[in-house]
């Protein structure tokens, strides 16, 4: 199957980036802390909300009526509603089972976050802190997680596979990530660091082994690069693994904020340097967002139109050239479906459309 995917972010697991609605009234900066700063009742009620009218049935339709054949799903250790004090989701992934079967969906589920973060990131569920892989107790804990999901779809037609753990760090993303050195409690981030290699070779074996006694053969196990995608060479030929795929991330705005020229000769230079990850991961994940078209300004002689066509130009220029690299894979998964329900990217937050595959497809920025 040639993966033509999309990611559901920030539905199950808070990104406040993407919706910053949801954490209004609060300073909370990730959905731990959200459930820190407000009354159970209140936490519990947003979240319903925000769950019940984020992600629907119609949402699904759109998607496969788009020509996409998956859905990734990020989900929380606490899924179940086993972790105090935050509110257990499983119905929702349910409701997502129902839907993709439906209308012919697959679904990739994704442990995206872990109890004290796997890196530091809002998407890990704590800003700041990342020492999930000290705690045994919790390394432990989220490979029970693991297997209760595989349990409870392993048997569903709609089942693609589970995702182990998204974007466990490295020790060079780690020091250079902008949410290192940014928790809210100092105190809670002591010990916090990169995720070694060595321990993620050991938990991906003990996952993979966990997994495939409840998941049958033709069910996927997927296991993110941790930012060092050469570094896996036949490991998973070497452990007996049978249809596991790697999973790379490759954005543009990374590259950009270290790299000052932001034209299509630089992008063309960073997306062949990476050919070699894609072909090496044969997964990923990926989306249009740069510089060179969402700062593209409009010019004094530029009519209204010319200035649309020319940043959609742009925009297919980049579509086009990742298009192509991911060609060289078994397939690839955007990110994200959607990020403010409103679709309202007025002012500072133009920036976040090209993130908004609706809103990409809508202003024929790509064609999928």
């Amino acid at each position: 199957m040639k993966i033509k995917g999309v990611n559901l972010g920030n539905w199950l697991v808070l990104e406040k980036w993407m919706d910053p609605s949801v954490f209004a009234g609060t300073d909370a900066q990730d959905e731990t802390w959200l459930a820190r700063s407000l009354e159970p009742e209140e936490f519990a009620a947003r979240l319903k909300k925000h769950r019940d009218t984020y992600i629907t049935e119609d949402d699904f339709k759109w998607i496969a009526d788009h020509g996409l054949n998956l859905v990734r799903i990020p989900v929380p250790y606490f899924i179940f509603g086993d972790r105090a004090p935050f509110v257990g989701c499983i119905k929702y992934l349910d409701k997502a089972f129902e839907w993709a079967g439906k209308y012919g969906l697959k679904v990739l589920i994704d442990l995206h976050t872990s109890p004290g973060n796997q890196n530091g990131y809002d998407n890990g569920g704590l800003v700041g802190v990342c020492k999930w892989h000290k705690n045994s107790d919790e390394v432990i804990f989220v490979l029970k997680v693991l297997k209760r999901l595989a349990k409870r779809y392993a048997d569903k037609r709609q089942l693609f596979g589970i995702e182990v753990l998204n974007e466990p760090i490295s020790w060079p993303v780690y020091v250079t990530a902008p949410s290192t050195g940014k928790a809210s409690d100092k105190e809670e981030a002591k010990g916090s660091g990169f995720v070694p290699l060595k321990f993620l070779r050991k938990f991906y074996k003990a996952a993979y082994r966990s997994l495939r006694k409840v998941l049958p053969a033709d069910k996927a196990i997927v296991f993110h690069d941790g930012f060092r995608t050469s570094m896996w060479g036949n490991f998973f030929k070497r452990n007996n693994m049978v249809n596991v795929y790697l999973d790379t991330h490759i954005y543009i705005e990374a590259m950009e904020m270290y790299v000052p020229m932001h034209n299509m000769a630089c992008y063309k230079m960073y997306i062949n340097l990476e050919k070699q990850r894609v072909k090496m991961a044969k997964r990923g994940e990926w989306c249009i967002n740069n510089r060179y078209a969402v700062d593209c300004k409009k010019e004094d002689r530029m009519s209204d139109k010319q200035f649309v066509i020319e940043k959609r130009r742009r925009f297919n220029e980049v579509a086009d050239l990742e298009f192509e690299t991911w060609e060289e894979a078994d397939g690839w998964i955007y990110w994200s479906y959607k990020l403010y329900p409103d679709k309202d990217y007025s002012g500072d937050s133009a920036w976040k459309e090209s993130w908004d595959l609706r809103c990409c497809v809508e202003n024929k920025w790509l064609k999928i």
